[in-house]
């Protein structure tokens, strides 16, 4: 592998790329940047978990195309020659995933296989988003991409953590044996507009607890961090890597950390008023920490997150 980074052969002129959960949070914002970019794009959603809303903010346009499939069983996709399939289907948050444990499983092995396959019969990048959870309840902090993470196998939220886990593996095992031209990330806590109001994470939580002026829910004693990074940033750090050839995984994150009970300071010095708190039972398995260590991307893709914790938080009350 280089040292340096080197430009992508898969990148130049106007692209044809197909993206699974394209309905979701972080699939509808890179149909938006490639649409802009004029990029033509086809999106590929079951919505089990994304959301008919998403797709309708680009139903009108010319350059885009909306297949309703579940890719586990295939990806019913018969165009013309694809550029890139990106692999972003799947349930996302804690109560998602857990509601489909079977499903989040399926999507993660026989998904992306199916998409691995479609790339390569056309020659295509591939490009999957993995997560975080794959570090599991880390013992190594901050989480490197070399750290091989600490997941409980048989867990509640081991249905997301080895699917993605697994997901990685036989990307890998695509690009080393058939020579597909993958790129992996590792998404850390990423959030911003259109997620899901019962999306169940803790700053869609926060910011629609506090537009009701509800107590805002904290799990067990609050110490437990968390790093958390807006959209926007995610979105030009996965451009960025598309633009280089690096095959193995790359966290992408904000490195800034906070324990739930500081981020609740965030909210409170926003919104300038006093904002009351309910706690409630630590779920199980439910990390202790999380930061990424993005040593990677600063070095690979030049990228750094640029919007702070406060900034973002601002947006997300804004959008509601």
């Amino acid at each position: 592998m280089p040292e340096t980074p080197v430009p992508s052969t898969a990148t130049s002129g106007p692209l044809r790329i197909l993206i699974t959960g394209s309905a979701g949070f972080v699939g509808s914002h890179l149909v938006e940047r490639f649409l802009n970019e004029g990029h033509t794009v086809i999106g590929v959603d079951n919505y089990i978990s994304g959301q008919v809303s998403n797709t309708d903010l680009f139903s009108d346009h010319p350059r885009f195309t909306f297949i309703e499939a579940d890719v586990s069983h295939g990806i019913p996709y018969t165009g013309e020659k694809l550029d890139w399939v990106m692999h972003f289907a799947s349930p996302a948050s804690p109560p998602h995933y857990q509601q489909f444990p079977v499903e989040t499983l399926m999507v993660g092995a026989q998904g992306t296989q199916n998409g691995l396959e479609l790339a390569h019969a056309h020659g295509a990048g591939f490009f999957l988003a993995s997560t975080s959870e794959v570090y599991g309840d880390p013992l190594v902090h901050p989480q490197p991409e070399t750290y091989w993470g600490n997941v409980n196998p048989i867990g509640v939220r081991s249905c997301y953590d080895e699917a993605k886990r697994y997901a990685e593996a036989i990307t890998m095992a695509y690009h080393r044996s058939r020579g597909v031209n993958t790129r992996i990330i590792r998404i850390f806590n990423t959030y911003g507009p259109r997620m899901r109001p019962d999306d169940g994470r803790v700053i869609t939580n926060f910011v629609h607890q506090a537009l009701r002026g509800e107590p805002l829910t904290v799990y067990g004693n609050g110490s437990q961090t968390r790093s958390f990074q807006y959209i926007d940033d995610l979105v030009e750090g996965i451009s960025r890597l598309m633009m280089v050839e690096y095959h193995e995984p790359v966290n992408l994150g904000n490195p800034d950390e906070f324990t739930m009970l500081e981020l609740i300071q965030v909210f409170k010095e926003i919104l300038a008023k006093d904002l009351q708190i309910r706690f409630e039972s630590l779920p199980l398995d439910d990390p202790k920490q999380r930061k990424p260590n993005i040593d990677t991307a600063k070095a690979w893709l030049k990228w750094d997150p640029e919007i702070s914790l406060s900034e973002g938080i601002r947006k997300a009350l804004v959008l509601g």
